[in-house]
C-alpha cells in the first residue's frame, strides 16, 4: 500500500536473498522482469550493477521506478523476452512464477533460457505448497495463482525448460533486525520447520525447503 516504504523494505530482502547469488562482476546484464515500482532494481543498482534493466506491464508502477531514477520500461514480459538471443547474464522475474499457468510457466523460462548468455542464470520464486500452515492460503489468496511447487517440484519445471544445475533455496522471510520482533519470528518459524521436517520424514517425505516460499536458480548450459 506504501509504495515509497516498499524501497526500504523490499530492498533488505532481496539483499538477503539474492545478493549473495548474483554473479561478482558489476558489469554483467541483468533484467529483472515484472519490476514493479523497481525494488529488486534498486537494490541491485545500489550494490553496484550498472547494467540492469526493469520491465513491468503496468506503467504507473514504472512511473514509480523512473522517478527514482531507475531503468525501467513498460514492456510485456513474453513480447520484450522473445527474440532476445544471448542478450542476459542473469534474468529475474520479481513475481512468482504462480501467477502464470504451468503451461506459460515452461513457456516463459525456455524464452528466458534463449534470452540468457551461454553460462547465464535465471532466479525464480514460487509459494511453497510443502509448507501446511499457509501453502493452501497462498494458493486461494489471489484468484491469479495457479498452483503451488515444493524444492522438487520447481527443480522439474526448471529442468523441464532446459536448465543444468538447479539449486533450491529458502526465501528468508525475517531479515529486518532492527525490529526485535524478528526475532522471535525467526526462532518460532524455525522451530516448527524443524518438527515439519521430523513429521515428512515419518511420512516417507525428504523435504528440506519449508519457508512460506522457495526459489531456485537454474543455469543455460554453456555447451
Amino acid at each position: 500500500k506504501d509504495v515509497e516504504k516498499g524501497f526500504k523494505s523490499f530492498t533488505a530482502y532481496y539483499k538477503a536473498n539474492y545478493l549473495a547469488r548474483l554473479p561478482k562482476d558489476h558489469d554483467a546484464s541483468i533484467l529483472v522482469v515484472s519490476c514493479g515500482p523497481g525494488y529488486l532494481v534498486n537494490m541491485l543498482r545500489e550494490h553496484g550493477y550498472r547494467n540492469v534493466l526493469g520491465i513491468d506491464s503496468d506503467p504507473a508502477k514504472v512511473e514509480h521506478a523512473r522517478r527514482h531514477g531507475l531503468p525501467c520500461d513498460t514492456a510485456r514480459a513474453f513480447e520484450f523476452i522473445e527474440g532476445r538471443v544471448n542478450a542476459y547474464d542473469v534474468i529475474i522475474p520479481e513475481q512468482e512464477l504462480n501467477h502464470l499457468t504451468l503451461d506459460e510457466t515452461v513457456d516463459f523460462l525456455r524464452l528466458c533460457r534463449e534470452a540468457l548468455k551461454p553460462g547465464g542464470e535465471v532466479i525464480v520464486y514460487a509459494m511453497n505448497g510443502a509448507n501446511p500452515f499457509v501453502g493452501s492460503e497462498n494458493l486461494a489468496h489471489n484468484i491469479d495463482h495457479f498452483y503451488n511447487v515444493t524444492e522438487y517440484s520447481l527443480q522439474q519445471i526448471l529442468e523441464l525448460s532446459g536448465f543444468s544445475g538447479v539449486r533450491v533455496f529458502p526465501l528468508k522471510l525475517y531479515v529486518f533486525w532492527k525490529n526485535p520482533l524478528n526475532y522471535v519470528g525467526l526462532a518460532v518459524t524455525s522451530v516448527l520447520e524443524l518438527l515439519l521436517r521430523a513429521v515428512f520424514v515419518l511420512y516417507g517425505k525428504k523435504v528440506k525447503v519449508l519457508s512460506k516460499k522457495v526459489a531456485a536458480s537454474g543455469v543455460k548450459s554453456a555447451v
